[in-house]
């Protein structure tokens, strides 16, 4: 099927958004014409496509990444990167 011209702009959107002027909210908005919620609901769809990681390894690796880490944390009850100190 393959990635759409928005997968691909939202992918590159990812990659770079760092580099925009003011926040990451208002670079969405202006650059994708999304709101904040449906970008990261296609986001989140993307990292589970084969298609995005060929795409763009490095970035659906990345957000791999942080989605475990995040349920991690969730899963053991603290922040993201390991276990909260006693």
């Amino acid at each position: 099927m393959g990635l759409s011209e928005r997968d691909r702009a939202i992918l590159d959107f990812e990659r770079s958004w760092w580099t925009e002027p003011g926040s990451k909210q208002g670079a969405i908005r202006s650059r994708l014409d999304l709101s904040a919620t449906r970008y990261y609901q296609l986001l989140g769809a993307l990292a589970d496509s084969e298609e995005a990681e060929r795409y763009d390894p490095l970035v659906v690796r990345r957000l791999r990444r942080l989605r475990r880490l995040r349920r991690q944390a969730r899963f053991e009850g603290g922040h993201l990167g390991g276990r909260r100190q006693r």
